[in-house]
């Protein structure tokens, strides 16, 4: 099992759903988390209490991501309180679906700025410590939306697949200096978007997965943790899906 005693990860959108897998697993596997969260104080609370309650360390850290402040106060926040910054994961996001015809520019505006722009954000911040310890890992959560494209998504498949473009570039930029950049794609997972489909549209996705199942949001957050660790310590710049096989390249 990867292990990562003595380090401190921030994962963004931390309080629910696939952020809080993530940071449980993160805090199961021996780092010190930063839980963000943008509104939901309490769910923050009980992921930070959840990490500690199993012997490890926690903070909560507030803040929209969308203000150019925010990112910046985020990072020095966590650093601060759990003793430096060793692993970031841009997990924050947001939907909302309609048809490009009918997307507003609000729409269209929202998503991106969550998605891309406020994982830009987090990066630049997060690269100023890592930069001077010349280690660090960071890991942006995708889609697999970002690679197929997706029908009434338009404003969340750009920026899924901005997000990978973001971290090919970013770990190019940043190899020399001991930090590696990668990304998950989930595929159809028991949370978020695909907790709010019916029954029928959920057996449609299943059946174009070659493993007939939806994944669960701890199979991503093993992916995460794997990422994080000194195991992938020669991977940079790549996409690990984690999706049943639902794109194979």
């Amino acid at each position: 099992m990867a292990r990562l005693e003595g380090r401190v990860a921030l994962v963004t959108g931390a309080s629910g759903g696939l952020g809080r897998a993530i940071a449980l697993a993160l805090g199961g596997a021996g780092a010190a988390v930063g839980v963000h969260y943008a509104a939901n104080r309490a769910q923050a609370e009980s992921v930070a209490g959840a990490i500690s309650e199993r012997g490890g360390r926690a903070v909560t850290v507030q803040g929209d991501l969308t203000d150019p402040a925010t990112p910046g106060r985020v990072v020095d926040e966590t650093a601060t309180a759990l003793g430096g910054l060793h692993i970031l994961v841009n997990n924050a996001g947001v939907t909302r679906d309609t048809l490009i015809l009918r997307m507003k520019d609000e729409e269209w505006d929202e998503v991106l700025a969550t998605n891309l722009t406020a994982a830009f954000r987090c990066t630049r911040a997060a690269l100023r410590p890592m930069i001077r310890q010349r280690a660090g890992r960071i890991i942006n959560v995708t889609s697999v939306a970002g690679q197929m494209g997706n029908v009434g998504q338009a404003n969340y498949v750009a920026a899924k697949a901005g997000l990978i473009g973001l971290t090919r570039a970013t770990a190019r930029e940043v190899a020399s200096r001991g930090i590696t950049v990668n990304a998950v794609a989930p595929g159809l997972i028991d949370v978020g978007i695909s907790a709010h489909l019916g029954p029928e549209q959920v057996q449609r996705f299943i059946e174009q997965v070659p493993l007939g199942r939806m994944g669960t949001a701890e199979e991503v957050a093993h992916a995460v943790v794997y990422l994080a660790s000194d195991e992938a310590a020669y991977m940079t710049g790549q996409v690990l899906n984690v999706d049943g096989g639902l794109v194979m390249r």
